[in-house]
């Protein structure tokens, strides 16, 4: 009668179980990332949909959790420094070259808040270009209040003198202008219902862009270490050392 048999060889098994836990804990790791981007998502979601807030009073903003305010709708009312918009380089979603144009919102209360008022073209980066896109007068403008920018590895240096910024950043936005205080956080302007489609700076509505990949990693996390075991059962086979044997 045939018998199962495994006489197992030192380096293969060796290196298995050094490997398998790795990838195996590689894709419960990936497991614990999906539900913590489950939850981001769903926490971003609902803070667009809820009514917006009013902007905070300038005295607690030393104190803000600005991580807490991310993705909040808000509204905020004064009037734009258009004197000093900047121009922030970067894309629409069309993958377009151009600028951001954020404009200091001179706030009633005191104080001002840096609004990224949407997308103009390269060839638009002078206001004059754009005739009419600067609003006068007192606003209430309704956006989502977003996180200063990081500079990233590959993000450019600022050019002061060009008037191009590479990194969303309302403090140092706001001390190349002497102005102050400024709200330490920004405020991404919604589009308004009925507004020309065309009119420059064109707002982006809000919305979650978060990669969430997780899933596919875990799965192939997982996949590589049945494969391993796969391949060192297969050569343990091959060298006569795992299956029945005759006695």
């Amino acid at each position: 009668m045939r018998h199962f048999t495994f006489r197992p060889m030192l380096v293969p098994t060796l290196m298995t179980l050094v490997m398998l836990p790795v990838l195996i804990g590689l894709g419960i790791w990936q497991l614990h990332r999906l539900d913590w981007k489950l939850d981001k998502i769903e926490m971003m979601e609902n803070r667009l949909s809820a009514m917006p807030a009013p902007m905070p009073a300038p005295e607690v903003w030393p104190r803000l959790n600005v991580t807490g305010l991310d993705f909040r709708q808000m509204s905020a009312t004064g009037r734009f420094d258009n004197a000093h918009e900047f121009h922030y380089f970067t894309q629409d979603d069309q993958g377009q070259a151009g600028y951001s144009i954020l404009t200091p919102l001179l706030l009633d209360g005191g104080g001002a808040i840096i609004v990224d008022r949407g997308f103009v073209p390269q060839a638009f980066k002078d206001p004059a270009s754009r005739p009419g896109s600067q609003v006068e007068g007192e606003v209430t403008i309704v956006g989502v209040a977003r996180v200063p920018g990081r500079r990233g590895y590959f993000d450019g240096e600022n050019d002061l003198a060009k008037n191009i910024w590479y990194v969303r950043d309302p403090a140092l936005m706001g001390r190349s202008i002497g102005l102050s205080p400024v709200a330490p956080f920004l405020l991404e302007a919604e589009p308004v219902a009925g507004a020309d489609p065309q009119a420059l700076p064109r707002p982006g509505a809000a919305r979650v862009q978060l990669v969430n990949s997780h899933l596919q990693y875990a799965i192939t996390w997982f996949s590589f270490a049945l494969i391993l075991i796969v391949i060192y059962v297969a050569y343990h086979r091959s060298n006569g050392r795992f299956g029945l044997e005759k006695p």
